[in-house]
């Protein structure tokens, strides 16, 4: 929204201060204001009134025209001009010789054959409007020769202001409010608006209308005859320009400019088409043309103004072409309302047209500014065209008034918010200056929020605060050391984990992390053949696709492996996410944080695959909690699941989750020769393992002695435990190097590395034969013999 400092200074005397100054204060302060700052009028110079005293046809051109021009000198001046629209006797804007309009620098110049010793303006050329018609027509009585930015306010300083930072404050959305804030912070007074006392037409009949939905708040109205002006004053024009506005007629930009005055959105019916007002809805769609040409499909919650039961406007946003105010327009219906701004934004977002007034209307326009804004449109109309009268007693129905909000608080309130000693005095002034009824007994305040603030504002205490501490000015703050002590927060054990399990995946094996929703996505996961599991659901779901909430991580990831199958060769994700696994006693949600990891991989086979990702839980488990892990088969429960080759996954005696494949009806329909393995950990669980202490050992200076013994067997579990029991000092490590299964009876043989070695000696072979011994004893003894 642009802002004009002229238009505001009409409202508060800011002469003798710094403008710019006071722009950036008002940043601060109030709303933002964007970097650009525009200077109007000043690179113009030397364009003043002149009056065509003879013109001539130029006797080789057809557009071109001879002049002689009275700009206020001893002699006329002659010049060139091509606008149509001169004649003797106009006046207009007219650049001597040496004047500066832009960059561009007047001197005299032959044109055509002819010298022209300046040139003839029009008010686009003069930066005053977007018409460049013809040459400017100035139809005041001012003397030739006067210099133009004597008369009009050409000169202005216009700067902008983010309307998102406006979105609570509709009381600045217009250069009333504003200048209520530089008054504020300048310390001058607030001059009170020019208006008519409308209650001396009381005596006269009231318009026909009458409020037949709730969702006009208020509506007020007014006709007025025998307006015979039709082209607006030059300033008006001009201040319409500089804040983003065209030029209609007279009516139209009074409108617009008591808007942009008092941020009261206002509209004018040609009274000759509007006879009785009514403000309802219809029960049925219909189209509708507004003042663009444009039909629009107005639907049953669409409010709109009707003259009777003929609709001439869509209420707060458009009007009606039919009823819109033309150039012989004479009389007319004056209309000052506000509306439920919930109903406005509705409508615009159906309809697909924002306009100036509905975007201030869905601000929750203050409704006891209607009045206001007619007896200072009568105001404005009487002062431009002295001949227009009103015809009718001001028409009000007030349907909604806003609750008045009364804040009571008292000075150590302010004290503790603001942690400054603010005066009783300072805080009373600031709040009067905005307008607020403020009074003060014993540091205990009261205070009257006034209309124009309580809409949507300030509603309770601390929005009194702000008031206060946004006048006094934040950059007068003096900066302290908190009072207060402050501890040092002790991380989240579980929060640690999970960034350290995060670490590891990412830096060490280059899994990649993914988002996703808590939904079980019905269509996609049936697309892969997996059943949706999950107990609960969400009642009167709008999309049946997301109604169940997840059990499991893995199916969304199943069904994110199929969407980056091209991605590349091999890859892996993870993803700490939430998933819900029932309901507890009291009927609510049993929640849980889960690790998911899936491996994705068209190059390595599936056993391969299969310890890459146990090894790699063996490695965050060893790094994070100093432990071990073991694996025990369990029977798959879900579809997506191999029903051969699943595990649980056990840390220090705790179950902490499961591995497993994919089953292959699923890996297929996802890829026909791809390998894809899984694992899902409970985060909760695993955090809550204790550390193991980590002990130093002191490296042998003597040599290992490493030996493999290959078993048959289906499980690892039996043969680490046989090691363990044997409690020989001499063994440092143990792990499986390979597991073959032979194809012709199935037998699944496992070979294990154990690694000797003693701190002080190098070992012999008898002691190392004894210990092995002892341990295929041991494993025999269990049913498990050594292969060969």
């Amino acid at each position: 929204m642009f802002l004009s400092m002229n238009w505001i200074s009409d409202f508060v005397d800011l002469s003798g201060l710094d403008k710019i100054k006071l722009i950036n204060q008002f940043s601060l302060s109030t709303a933002e204001v964007e970097n650009d700052i525009f200077f109007k009028g000043s690179d113009l110079s030397g364009v003043v009134v002149a009056e065509i005293k003879s013109v001539e046809n130029h006797p080789d051109s057809k557009k071109l025209h001879l002049l002689k021009v009275d700009a206020g000198e001893a002699e006329l001046t002659d010049v060139v001009c091509g606008a149509p629209n001169v004649r003797v006797g106009m006046k207009t804007a007219f650049a001597k010789v040496g004047a500066k309009i832009g960059e561009i620098e007047i001197a005299p110049r032959p044109l055509a054959g002819y010298m022209s010793y300046g040139m003839c303006c029009s008010e686009k050329e003069i930066g005053i409007s977007d018409d460049n018609s013809g040459i400017m027509e100035i139809t005041d009585d001012i003397p030739n020769g006067t210099d133009l930015k004597e008369v009009y306010a050409i000169d202005d300083i216009i700067f902008e202001v983010d309307n998102k930072s406006l979105t609570n404050r509709p009381d600045l959305w217009g250069h009333y409010g504003i200048a209520r804030e530089f008054a504020a912070l300048s310390g001058r007074e607030l001059k009170p608006l020019e208006t008519v006392d409308l209650s001396k037409y009381d005596n006269l009949s009231k318009v026909d209308m009458k409020i037949e939905d709730p969702l006009c708040q208020r509506y007020s109205c007014l006709q007025v005859e025998n307006i015979k002006r039709s082209v607006s004053p030059v300033d008006m024009r001009i201040r319409l320009y500089y804040c983003g506005m065209r030029a209609i007629n007279f009516l139209a930009d009074l409108t617009n400019y008591l808007m942009l005055e008092m941020g009261q959105p206002m509209h004018a019916f040609d009274s000759r088409k509007v006879e009785k007002i009514r403000i309802k809805r219809f029960d049925k769609p219909f189209t509708f043309q507004t003042l663009d040409g444009v039909e629009r499909n107005i639907d049953e919650n669409t409010l709109m103004i009707c003259n009777d039961n003929t609709p001439v406007a869509i209420a707060g946003i458009m009007g009606g072409l039919d009823s819109e105010i033309v150039d012989d327009t004479t009389t007319l219906t004056l209309e000052s309302a506000t509306f439920d701004a919930a109903s406005i934004r509705k409508s615009t977002v159906r309809l697909s047209h924002r306009t100036d007034a509905s975007m201030r209307y869905e601000k929750c326009l203050d409704p006891e500014m209607t009045v206001t804004a007619i007896a200072r449109f009568v105001n404005l109309l009487q002062k431009y065209d002295a001949d227009s009268t009103v015809v009718s007693a001001l028409t009000d129905d007030y349907a909604y008034h806003y609750e008045k909000v009364e804040l009571n608080f008292n000075k150590s309130f302010v004290d503790k918010y603001t942690g400054i000693e603010i005066s009783n005095d300072t805080i009373i002034k600031t709040l009067t200056s905005l307008g607020f009824t403020a009074s003060v007994d014993n540091d205990e305040f009261t205070v009257d929020v006034p209309s124009w603030r309580a809409t949507k504002d300030v509603t309770m205490k601390a929005d009194i605060i702000e008031e206060i501490t946004r006048i006094y000015g934040y950059d007068n703050f003096d900066v302290h050391t908190c009072l207060a002590p402050l501890y040092p927060v002790r991380p989240d054990v579980e929060k640690t984990v999970e960034d350290k399990i995060k670490d590891l995946l990412v830096k060490r094996f280059s899994l990649h992390e993914l988002h996703s929703y808590v939904w079980a996505y019905y269509d996609e996961l049936k697309s892969l053949g997996i059943d949706v599991e999950g107990e609960i659901k969400l009642e009167g779901a709008s999309n049946p696709n997301i109604e169940t909430i997840r059990k499991s991580i893995i199916p969304t990831q199943l069904c994110q492996v199929k969407q980056n199958t091209s991605f590349a060769l091999r890859f892996g994700i993870f993803e700490i996410g939430r998933v819900v696994t029932g309901l507890d006693e009291n009927n609510l949600c049993v929640e849980k944080k889960k690790l998911a990891i899936t491996l994705f991989s068209k190059v390595s086979p599936v056993s391969v695959l299969f310890y890459k990702l146990r090894d790699i839980l063996e490695v965050m488990s060893d790094d994070i909690k100093h432990k071990s892990l073991s694996f025990e088969p369990i029977e798959a429960t879900s579809n997506y699941q191999h029903p051969r080759n699943l595990n649980r996954i056990i840390c220090d005696g705790v179950e902490i989750g499961q591995i497993g494949i994919v089953h292959p009806t699923v890996q297929k329909k996802i890829d026909k020769k791809a390998a894809i393995v899984f694992a899902e950990v409970d985060v909760e669980a695993f955090a809550n393992i204790e550390n193991a202490s980590i002990q130093y050992v002191e490296p042998s200076k003597f040599p290992e002695i490493e030996v493999d013994l290959s078993f048959v067997s289906q499980k690892f579990a039996p043969i680490a435990k046989a090691i363990a029991e044997t409690r020989s000092p001499l063994i440092k490590n143990v792990y499986v190097t390979d597991i073959y299964e032979d194809e012709n009876d199935g037998t699944k043989s496992i070979t294990t590395r154990i690694v000797f070695s003693h701190s002080d000696k190098t070992l012999t072979r008898e002691e190392v034969q004894e210990v092995t011994d002892s341990i295929i004893e041991s494993l025999k003894n269990d049913g498990i013999e050594l292969k060969g």
